[in-house]
């Protein structure tokens, strides 16, 4: 959503949006990554909780980014996690249903989801990083 917003020209210093990125960074899990269970669905105590997984990591951390938040240790953070648990064949491995069909009826494994994300990712912080460098 933070990447919608940005995409259309929202000023990403709003309150709104400065509590959306405190709670994404609130979520991170100790090994660096994001992520979410099913059970989110039916106890909202467990929204933002789970294993970390490559997608659901891409996710956040191309939130923080649209933010404005590239240079964050919790985006530091995030982006070694990818780096770190990328497959020596460019890919990530992935066991989570990370798609909602229907929720808490219908959920739904996208194959592609553990690669273009990440990639994405780790695409747009190398794009922001060496623009910010130069």
């Amino acid at each position: 959503m933070l990447i919608g917003l940005e995409a259309i020209g929202e000023d990403m210093n709003q309150l709104y949006i400065k509590k959306a990125v405190n709670w994404i960074k609130s979520k991170q899990n100790p090994d660096g990554g994001w992520g979410e269970v099913c059970d989110s669905y039916w106890d909202r105590n467990l929204m933002g909780c789970g294993p970390s997984t490559a997608s659901q990591t891409a996710w956040a951390l191309m939130a923080l980014m649209a933010a404005g938040e590239v240079g964050c240790q919790a985006a530091e953070r995030g982006v070694q996690y990818l780096l770190t648990t990328q497959n020596p064949d460019g890919t990530w491995d992935e066991d989570a249903f990370t798609g909602t069909g229907f929720p808490k009826f219908f959920m739904i494994k996208y194959h592609i989801y553990r690669n273009c994300f990440p990639l994405s990712a780790l695409g747009r912080y190398r794009r922001l990083t060496a623009a910010t460098a130069a």
